[in-house]
């Protein structure tokens, strides 16, 4: 099996634990805002936060220990477009959030 990826590409050990400490890190960053009331500044604050950090932390994953950072062009096609649909989603998924109103299952 021939492998396109040399060993210098990639981050070695420090950088896979720099990674993981930044995980880490913004898995506290996301208790606490949890914990914080943003929806004081405007409604859905947290989710919002909550869902920028989730999706700082998920480009870390992607580019770093999926080796994306590496990859071919047509790999980052394929993640940009990964990218633009999970946008779509929380864009449908935020409207939905935002233009409910106090019906049935809201009291």
């Amino acid at each position: 099996m021939s492998d396109n990826h040399s060993e210098e590409q990639h981050i070695g050990i420090p950088g896979y634990l720099v990674i993981f400490g930044i995980l880490f890190v913004g898995t506290i960053v996301t208790y606490y805002v949890a914990l914080t009331d943003l929806d004081s500044i405007f409604v859905g604050a947290n989710t919002l936060v909550a869902l920028g950090i989730a999706f700082f932390k998920m480009s870390c994953v992607m580019l770093y220990f999926m080796h994306v950072r590496w990859s071919p062009k047509l790999i980052w096609l394929s993640a940009l477009g990964s990218f633009f649909w999970l946008a779509i989603m929380f864009a449908f998924t935020m409207q939905d959030y935002f233009t409910r109103g106090s019906g049935v299952f809201g009291q």
